[in-house]
């Protein structure tokens, strides 16, 4: 029972710290007004039919070393604003395509919000995310 108070006691110094502090949760709506959601299959169909396509990985680095969708660019959602954007995607109408995790990652919500009030366009979501991706066996790039 000494362990007891000594286990709250760091918790509580680390969490004062800022050591323990998560990212803060963001719910994962069905659809985000002003942009096109899309299942994995229709991602592939979309990187056929749009060779212009921009797709945007917004989770952080370390998931993105258990495997990421090919050409895709790492871009996570805290440093997605509109001039991180702008270097990837010079034209408001290019089309671009945003992920992350799944349907309880709420990265590619954030930042497909904050593409919407960059100006972006032709904005779609890949709601099922990598877990979709690797569910349904397609490939990708584990490093």
């Amino acid at each position: 029972m000494r362990f007891l108070p000594y286990f709250i006691s760091m918790t509580v110094a680390m969490v004062l710290s800022g050591v323990a502090a998560a990212a803060p949760v963001v719910p994962v709506p069905e659809q985000i007004p002003g942009v096109k959601r899309v299942d994995a299959e229709a991602v592939i169909d979309l990187a056929a039919k749009l060779p212009k396509l921009i797709i945007i990985d917004s989770r952080v680095a370390g998931d993105r070393k258990m495997g990421y969708i090919e050409n895709s660019v790492s871009l996570p959602d805290a440093k997605t604003n509109c001039k991180s954007l702008a270097k990837i995607i010079p034209a408001k109408t290019t089309p671009v395509l945003f992920y992350c995790n799944g349907v309880k990652c709420g990265r590619s919500v954030v930042a497909t919000r904050i593409a919407l009030q960059c100006g972006y366009q032709d904005i779609y979501w890949f709601r099922g995310g990598f877990e979709e991706w690797r569910a349904k066996q397609f490939p990708f790039i584990n490093e």
